[in-house]
């Protein structure tokens, strides 16, 4: 059974179950999907997503802003902490840092941070961390607002082997998306390699970054089992093995604390 440590379960295109969210969910649970993490990236959309998965209790929530966009309305701290108190929040984000289009002025990328880390070290949940070209930044805030105290997840990590290592030292697991069976994605395959199988969480960001064979077409969390086959291929171990100790990581990490 597969846990899917990150997807974005409202916007996904429905189209193909004519709208029906529930013949969506039923294609996950036959595929061995028993629990998924439906992350937020804004708080304007937060209250639909709540309650759109309200009904599956299999299904947890996060709370946060997405760096990307500066359009956004960054939160405040009191704002997190009090999404956070629901039951199903596990986890503050996703939130990190962004500089792949970026242009000009960041501040107010690293101050949404900062108001992330100081929210999770409140709640005492873990950070869900999206960091692209932004290596040096995203580790030195972490430290500065000492987010090795309640630490979290690099999610979707494309970055090198140094900065797993650096963020492993810090508390966080690594995740590992689709990306993995892209391939030119030799050098994220070195780091699956080498990362602790007590710190490897599998996702999907769907409806983003479809693993092969599904590349280019909308990702579901059902597509969670071709990271898992890829990893267990890349670390000698059978796709049970793998998604046996994701889903022990997952609940170390988000259920545990």
């Amino acid at each position: 059974m597969f846990v899917d440590s990150h997807c974005h379960l409202d916007r996904i295109d429905l189209t193909p179950y004519e709208g029906d969210f529930s013949r969506m969910m039923a294609t996950n649970r036959e595929a061995g999907v028993e629990r998924m993490l439906c992350v937020s990236i804004d708080l304007e959309s937060y209250p639909a997503m709540r309650k759109l998965v309200e009904p599956y209790e299999n299904v947890l929530v996060s709370a946060g802003v997405h760096p990307c966009d500066a359009d956004r309305r960054t939160p405040t701290v009191a704002e997190l902490v009090a999404l956070a108190d629901d039951p199903r929040n596990v986890a503050i984000g996703e939130t990190g840092l962004d500089y792949f289009r970026a242009e000009g002025d960041l501040d107010w990328q690293r101050e949404r941070f900062r108001i992330h880390i100081r929210a999770a070290r409140e709640t005492g949940k873990p950070l869900i961390i999206h960091t692209r070209e932004a290596r040096e930044d995203t580790l030195c805030l972490l430290e500065e607002e000492n987010a090795a105290e309640i630490g979290g997840v690099m999610h979707c990590f494309t970055e090198t082997w140094e900065m797993a290592k650096a963020a492993i030292a810090m508390g966080f697991y690594i995740s590992f998306s689709g990306i993995v069976t892209f391939k030119n994605a030799k050098m994220l395959r070195e780091v699956v390699r080498r990362v602790p199988l007590d710190r490897l969480l599998i996702e999907t960001d769907s409806p983003y970054l479809a693993p092969v064979p599904h590349r280019g077409k909308p990702n579901e969390s059902r597509h969670v089992a071709q990271v898992a086959e890829t990893i267990a291929r890349l670390r000698g171990l059978s796709t049970a093995e793998v998604a046996r100790l994701s889903s022990t990581n997952f609940d170390r990490l988000f259920l545990q604390g």
